[in-house]
């Protein structure tokens, strides 16, 4: 069994997050932090509990890089998958020379998040298999756990930070229409029934007809349970 910490600011965040890892076969949650203070003694203080770390980037009281960093120089080898909004390739660059395994943007389905942990744990079985002396096939096999099937982009005109706001209103708000959404963010009607459709296109928001009003029926958006 695979222990998990989840490592992040958002209460919300660290729900679903949970209820993500426990969908997975070999997979569990053994521990919880919400700043970067609590996550470097979690790690440092029970590292047999705990083999792998779902790592969130920007908190109040330090960054993803700060617990890498100091875990790093205190000989901890436990693997990391960030996890965050951050779209900046410079803390890409150095979270991965910090040892970061896979690096997943929020938001996401969690059809994503179980690709990257099922990889994740193909590594870990690819590992064990290969353990003494590595042929290079071994090594190219292993190296390859981790990369996609699939690339993760968003459409063309949408934009990671507009998608996480309207993500973050539904789930506060719902059911929303996109004109309620699009009244609280201060965007279009059209943009926010566009962020709208491609939450319901990738299963996270469930869309159906609202009623009680003249005239046509709009759609109204709610998160859907369990993702």
């Amino acid at each position: 069994m695979t222990g998990v910490l989840l490592v992040d600011d958002d209460a919300l965040t660290l729900e679903l997050h949970r209820t993500y890892v426990e969908r997975l076969e070999g997979f569990r949650v053994t521990a919880e932090c919400t700043g970067a203070r609590a996550a470097i003694a979690a790690i440092l203080d029970r590292p047999v509990e705990i083999d792998l770390v779902l790592l969130d980037v920007t908190m109040p009281d330090g960054t993803g890089l700060d617990v890498l960093r100091h875990i790093r120089s205190r000989g901890s080898d436990v693997d990391v998958i960030a996890i965050t909004g951050v779209r900046d390739a410079d803390v890409v660059r150095q979270m991965v020379s910090l040892g970061v395994s896979q690096y997943l943007v929020k938001p996401f389905p969690f059809s994503v998040f179980r690709e990257r942990l099922e990889q994740y744990r193909e590594y870990r079985r690819r590992a064990a298999e290969a353990a003494g002396a590595p042929t290079q096939s071994e090594i190219d096999a292993l190296l390859g756990a981790f990369r996609p099937s699939v690339p993760v982009a968003l459409p063309k005109g949408l934009s990671a930070d507009s998608l996480a706001k309207v993500t973050a209103d539904v789930r506060t708000h719902g059911p929303v229409s996109a004109v309620e959404s699009a009244g609280r963010l201060g965007m279009s009607r059209v943009a926010a029934r566009r962020y709208l459709e491609h939450l319901v296109e990738a299963g996270r928001v469930v869309r159906s007809p609202r009623y009680g009003g003249p005239g046509r029926p709009e759609s109204e958006y709610v998160w859907r349970d369990g993702v």
